[in-house]
């Protein structure tokens, strides 16, 4: 017994070698594994970019119109004329289509004698409906074949957008003047201890002043957008990415805020709440992205962003903790939860 102890000690440094040994051994070829798999042998196509006038005017058109050939559309018009034959060819034979049928772009013109729209795009709902129409008749009248694309189009209407910027004030004037009699708690001046709804409302704010900056300083970028939509902010540019990220955060936040003011609230002050915050919001969204559009929208943002943080950090935020039920207090003075009086 002894014997096999004195050799288990001999070679337990042996054994320490191997380990150590083993595990640079697997890193090594963990590496050269990554390095062997990210190796390309380039390939030796010296037509890749060999192409046809069609494709080269494709691309073009692609890059202009931010649309080209096998691109998806429904119609939201009650109808559309197209025309059977191409525009350069008499008589001219019509089909229609009608609200809510998806059609795909087949082909393209362009017709430099035409006075209303150089343009015309011949597109086809199926084998038998097809036909051409001038682009500036087109596009108003369809809407991009995607769920994303189709919400923008909804709340770019600008008689939505000012029916909804009407209910918005006055549906939040009436609600925050009910809950300031009430005496109710709402965002920015009878707050909760909690840092979400305010960062939530400055999160809107900040996505609406960045919206009307892109549709101002960018609009064809945000039509490009438009047209191929995503939700991954990654994958696109720096300020589209950045919006993005500001409607994901808004949804984050929105969430964490919910839950911060259901736990510091009752059932029906986390009603009135969250119904103060939701005005609080609308009014947010309508100032700040008509606003912004007239310039002065980026110096009501500073004064907001200030205005708010204020707020919760003077008026809101509790720096005390009650000695008797561990309940947060704004002051010192007697507890409004269990009544104790803590000096």
């Amino acid at each position: 017994m002894e014997v096999m102890q004195t050799i288990l000690h001999r070679l337990a440094p042996l054994a320490q070698l191997a380990k150590e040994f083993a595990g640079r051994a697997f890193l090594s070829l963990l590496v050269a594994m990554l390095f062997a798999s990210c190796y390309n042998q380039e390939s030796h196509t010296p037509d890749a970019w060999d192409l046809t006038k069609r494709q080269v005017d494709s691309i073009s058109f692609s890059t202009t119109h931010h649309y080209s050939q096998n691109y998806n559309f429904v119609v939201k018009a009650d109808s559309l004329r197209l025309v059977c034959q191409p525009p350069d060819e008499l008589p001219f034979d019509s089909v229609a289509v009608t609200r809510g049928n998806r059609i795909v772009v087949a082909d393209f013109m362009t017709m430099p004698e035409d006075t209303i729209d150089s343009v015309w795009v011949k597109v086809a709902r199926d084998q038998i409906t097809q036909g051409w129409i001038r682009e500036r008749g087109l596009l108003p009248n369809v809407e991009p074949d995607n769920s994303i694309s189709q919400f923008i189009d909804t709340f770019s209407d600008v008689h939505l957008l000012l029916f909804l910027a009407l209910v918005a004030v006055v549906g939040a004037a009436y609600g925050l003047r009910a809950l300031f009699r009430r005496n109710a708690p709402i965002v920015h001046f009878h707050d909760i201890d909690s840092l979400y709804p305010t960062l939530l409302t400055l999160t809107v704010a900040a996505a609406a002043t960045l919206y009307a900056s892109i549709q101002m300083f960018a609009p064809e970028s945000w039509r490009h957008f438009y047209y191929h939509p995503s939700l991954n902010p990654f994958s696109l540019p720096f300020h589209l990415g950045l919006f993005i990220s500001l409607v994901w955060a808004i949804v984050i936040v929105g969430m964490a805020a919910v839950d911060e003011i259901a736990r510091q609230l009752s059932l029906s002050d986390t009603v009135l709440y969250l119904c103060g915050l939701a005005a609080v919001c609308a009014i947010d969204y309508v100032l700040f992205s008509i606003s912004t559009l007239y310039y002065i929208g980026y110096l009501l943002f500073a004064a907001y962003v200030a205005f708010a943080l204020w707020r919760y950090l003077r008026a809101t935020r509790c720096k005390f903790v009650c000695g008797n039920c561990g309940a947060k207090m704004p002051s010192k003075g007697v507890c409004p939860h269990c009544g104790a009086f803590n000096e």
